[in-house]
């Protein structure tokens, strides 16, 4: 089939890759002009994540990541309790990425292509683009995110995200950035800190190009906290031009003020060594949190995966881990089946677990409102 993925992320990554590998002929669309590289963090290895790298054949991935092999949880500013765990592989998004952007040929993954609406027919869906010119396909793979439009030709137009209440201010630096002390006390541990209505997390995930060598790696964290009052999720997402982002602010666009005013609220609330990491962030990016569920994963020729299905919170760690699963079962059910009853198996399969990993991620989300 000729099968057009809305959204070059992860998500429509992963399911180009296993569609082309499987004979389609698949085009991806990704709306931003300049790609995403970079723009991602750290994240947990899952056992989803790891199966659709080794179906993809991108199984050296995995062994591309950082482990830790302690917990410390700190109980004050000077206090800490270290104890084992088990093994946990953490990885970094920018370098799953970079390996699947890799797999597709330039001519099949176009940026600047944003797309303003889809028009379903009985065999195939005409797709819009801002820019004016069209594309057709056999199938609609939407992969684009938490501002999805696919959503909305799938789910219906009243497809809001609902806004949790919270951010997590997040950071990414270089290890050989943290203090003697920080490093001492954070660096190849999880570290977990907990206070009312609020908790940050940090662990080492590999360096920009995969490394994974002491001294290249990159410290990863993550601070929730609560933005709920009125005007406070707009004073938060707003940039240093003044301009008011709808979800998330990305690296380098955090005022100056507000940089120093979370720096000021890190040294006074939080543990020295995680007060530590975050001065040492030269530039902190903020994630706003949101829930979202579809009644519909799918119509007669679209299929919504990842983010653009089921907005989940980060503290269940699957989002990624989520839309490999999404890609895996897609691929299965158009294998197996025609293209209406594979995507109808698909849609009752995906449409169950998303709901239950999102239930999960509010239950987990409670203590922070």
């Amino acid at each position: 089939m000729r099968i057009a993925v809305v959204g070059g992320s992860l998500a429509g990554l992963f399911t180009a890759t296993l569609l082309r590998q499987h004979g389609h002929d698949v085009m991806v669309y990704e709306r931003s002009v300049h790609g995403l590289g970079g723009r991602g963090a750290g994240l947990l290895g899952k056992r989803e994540t790891f199966a659709i790298l080794r179906a993809s054949g991108c199984e050296h991935v995995a062994r591309v990541g950082v482990v830790a092999r302690e917990r410390v949880v700190f109980e004050g500013a000077d206090s800490s309790v270290v104890t084992p765990m088990p093994l946990q592989m953490q990885l970094s998004w920018d370098s799953i990425h970079h390996v699947f952007r890799e797999h597709m040929a330039d001519g099949a993954y176009l940026l600047d292509r944003k797309v303003e609406h889809l028009h379903e027919e009985a065999d195939r869906v005409v797709i819009r683009f801002a820019n004016g010119s069209e594309a057709t396909a056999d199938l609609v793979v939407g992969a684009d995110g938490i501002a999805s439009i696919t959503r909305r030709a799938v789910d219906g137009p009243s497809t809001t995200n609902a806004y949790a209440g919270y951010v997590g201010w997040r950071g990414l630096l270089s290890e050989l950035a943290l203090p003697g002390h920080a490093a001492g006390e954070l660096l190849d541990r999880f570290a977990y800190f907990r206070l009312p209505h609020s908790h940050v997390i940090g662990f080492l995930v590999p360096g920009p190009n995969g490394e994974t060598e002491a001294g290249h790696r990159r410290y990863n964290w993550v601070w929730y906290r609560h933005a709920a009052g009125p005007g406070a999720r707009d004073e938060v997402l707003t940039d240093r031009a003044g301009l008011v982002h709808p979800y998330s602010l990305p690296p380098g666009a955090l005022s100056d003020h507000a940089r120093e005013n979370l720096v000021d609220d890190a040294r006074r609330l939080l543990p020295r060594a995680f007060a530590a990491a975050i001065a040492a962030t030269a530039h902190p990016f903020v994630q706003g949190i949101f829930d979202y569920e579809s009644e519909r994963m799918v119509s007669r020729r679209i299929a919504l995966v990842g983010d653009a299905a089921f907005v989940v919170r980060p503290h269940t760690g699957m989002g990624i881990a989520k839309a490999a699963a999404d890609a895996m079962a897609l691929q299965r059910h158009l294998a197996s089946a025609p293209v209406e009853d594979a995507l109808r198996a698909y849609g009752h399969e995906r449409t169950q677990a998303g709901k239950a990993i999102a239930a999960s991620g509010r239950e987990l989300g409670n203590d922070l409102m």
